[in-house]
Formats: C-alpha cells, structure tokens, sequence
C-alpha cells in the first residue's frame, strides 16, 4: 500500500477550512502533518481538534515540514503568494475557491505551477454535490442539444450570519477578496458558463449594497455573460431570507431540454425534454469515492496522475477570474467590457 500523502494546510481564516479538516481526519491517504495561521486562537483549535503541528508563519512550515501537498484556506489575494510559495517547494496545491482575488493574481498562481511542474487544484464545494455533477453530465450529452442560455443564483444568508470574526475581516476587504458578493458568490455561475459555453465575448455587471448597506463591497451583484447565440448571467447575494431554497440555483437551457438544479446537500434535479415538456424529477447518482468531496478528488489526482474535474482545473478558473476581473470592471464603469481584457489593465 502506497505511503498517505502528507499534506500541509497554509491559512486557517476560510470558514470551508473547517469542513475540508473533518474530512481529512478519517482520510487513510492523506496525513494532516501541519498547519499555518498568524491568529494563534485558529491553530489552538486545530492542534486541540486534530493534534498536528502548528505555526504562526506560513513560511517556517514550507521550511520545515517534509510535505508533498499543502492545502491553502488564507484570504484570496494572500492565497494567490501563499500557491507561488508553495509551488517554489515543489508541493502540489489546492486552493480554496475561488482561484485568487485578481486575474493578475490568478494568472502569477498558474504560471508557478506550471514553471514547477506542480498540480493545482481550485476547489468549489458546490461540485461535490451529486445533482451539480450529474446535471452537467446532462447537459453535455448530444441528445441535450446546444446549451443557449444558464442562469445560475447563488446567495447566503450574509456575512453577519454565515461567517466567523475571521473570514468576515477579510471578505469584506477589496484589496483582499477582490470584491464582495460578486466575487463571494457570482463566481460560482460563471465558473460554470465557463464549462458549458466556454469564455464570453462581453461581460456586463450592476451591483449594489441593498441589504447589509455598510459594506465597504457590494453584497448584491448580477454577472450577464454573452456569448454567439447564448448567453448566461450569475446572481449572488448576501443577506437574503429563506437560503435552503434559494441558496443555490441552476437552470440550463438546451435546444432539446432543460435541466435545474436544487441547492444543498441531496438537493434535487429536475428535467424536462422536446418529449417530455413537464417537469420531472431525476435522481442523481451517487458520485465515485473520488468526487464525493474536494480533498478525496485532490489526493485521488494526485496519485493517479488523472485531470482534475473541468470546474477546478486552474486554466478554466483562471478564465473564471478574467469575467469576475470584468465584471467589476462593467460595474464601476457601468459600461460592457469585451473579453479578453486588454493587457494594459
């Protein structure tokens, strides 16, 4: 039996840090041997949960520990020098989503892992739900016809409620996150339009600070993404009621069907076909041992040498980042911006 690969994990202050741990624990191939954070309360909950190493500084562990992987969970623009770091040690990564908090950020992380011959993973926890992967199974079958249109809704009851001290110090910080609610949660459908129609031609974007109207970013925004014959938009939001319904969801429209996805955990499938036009409901196969969560893809990647899921390949979420990067740019300018984006940004 193969050696567990020993992973390190740089960046406690993602809150989806916590559920990435818990499966870890009970993971025969793969051994939690450090973790880095600069707030001590964060590695005491970890050393006195998990009872690995610890260290205040991100770099004392890439020096000292004897890894083959680390995981990164910091805020996104730290994420994106932490993945450059990490890639210089000849460690394969995986970032929690999404890739970074600026194209340029994103674009430094894939040039690294490239340069070091290194995996680098981005991990969306929405892929791990078995309707989410079989609706994309679905929608990419001949007998579906062209996809022309995805709308895509992703939204949580805020950061008041959904976030500890720790992520919300950072999520709420351009220069860390790279925007608010649109880079939170819009990311999610247009890392998807990207799988399915490919890279847009015009990128426009409104935001706005409707609910938690405090925010230094917006906690409401709206991505339209236009492609020849189709196009896709991705709503987030933050500080919406009735979030089990409305949390995350997805139609995908093709000339010969539709599919739509149901948010959660279990959630549920829908689909209707040219000859079955009323609404039916499918049930999603269980997924492989290896796409059932981030952490079992990563390792089971790694060890096989097999590609990763197309929503957490670093190329296409590189893409992902140069929508949300004009998205932000459309809703300062409140004008359409054409793809791809001038290298004089």
């Amino acid at each position: 039996m193969n050696k567990p690969i020993r992973l390190g994990i740089l960046g406690l202050t993602h809150d989806h840090v916590w559920g990435n741990l818990e499966v870890l624990a009970d993971f025969e191939d793969a051994k939690l041997v450090a973790v880095s954070d600069p707030n001590q309360p964060l590695l005491d909950k970890v050393k006195e949960q998990w009872a690995c190493t610890t260290y205040l500084d991100h770099e004392e562990l890439l020096d000292e520990e004897e890894l083959d992987a680390v995981f990164i969970c910091s805020d996104n623009a730290t994420g994106a020098d932490l993945t450059i770091r990490a890639a210089q040690h000849d460690l394969h990564v995986m970032v929690e989503k999404p890739m970074a908090a600026t194209l340029d950020g994103a674009e430094r992380m894939l040039a690294a892992a490239q340069k070091a011959g290194v995996r680098l993973m981005i991990n969306w926890p929405v892929v791990w739900r078995p309707q989410v992967q079989a609706a994309i199974d679905l929608a990419t079958r001949p007998e579906f016809g062209e996809i022309w249109q995805i709308t895509h809704r992703a939204g949580h009851g805020g950061i008041y409620v959904e976030c500890t001290p720790y992520f919300r110090e950072w999520i709420v910080k351009k220069e860390l996150n790279g925007a608010g609610a649109l880079i939170d949660v819009c990311s999610y459908g247009v890392n998807l339009a990207q799988i399915l129609l490919g890279h847009p031609q015009r990128v426009t974007a409104v935001t706005g600070n409707l609910v938690e109207r405090e925010l230094a970013v917006e906690d409401n925004a709206i991505i339209v993404m236009s492609y020849p014959g189709a196009m896709a938009t991705a709503e987030g939001a933050w500080g919406q009621k009735g979030v089990s319904f409305t949390g995350y969801l997805a139609t995908i429209w093709g000339t010969n069907g539709s599919v739509i996805v149901g948010p959660g955990r279990g959630g549920k499938l829908w689909m209707t076909t040219a000859d079955n036009p009323e609404c039916i409901e499918v049930e999603p196969p269980q997924p492989e041992p290896h796409m059932a969560n981030g952490i079992a893809h990563f390792i089971w990647a790694i060890a096989t040498g097999e590609e990763f899921f197309p929503l957490c390949r670093a190329a296409i979420c590189r893409n992902t980042q140069e929508v949300l990067e004009a998205a932000i740019i459309s809703a300062q300018s409140r004008k359409e911006v054409t793809l791809p984006l001038s290298t004089e940004r």
